[in-house]
């Protein structure tokens, strides 16, 4: 859809939106990673889930990203994420 199509103020959240994903994506994935402690079952695959898609939007190489849903531990995500810091 073309930004056209929208008012001035929508315009302006669109781009705005855009701008922060990074720091939005981010803050996610840590909140996730602490979900991955306190989660059990279901709930734990999907913020595992959750958590690779945010890590992806970040901007993590793809074949970091394949390890560490190799590996499946939160402590080298943890490094990672404290180095995004």
């Amino acid at each position: 859809m073309a930004m056209e199509n929208f008012s001035k103020h929508q315009q302006s959240i669109i781009k705005n939106y855009y701008k922060n994903r990074d720091d939005v994506s981010l803050q996610r994935a840590q909140e996730l990673l602490t979900e991955l402690y306190l989660a059990e079952g279901k709930k734990l695959e999907k913020a595992w889930e959750s958590l690779f898609t945010n890590l992806e939007r970040i901007g993590i190489p793809a074949d970091q990203l394949e390890h560490l849903k190799k590996e499946r531990k939160p402590e080298l995500i943890a490094k990672w994420l404290e180095k995004k810091l």
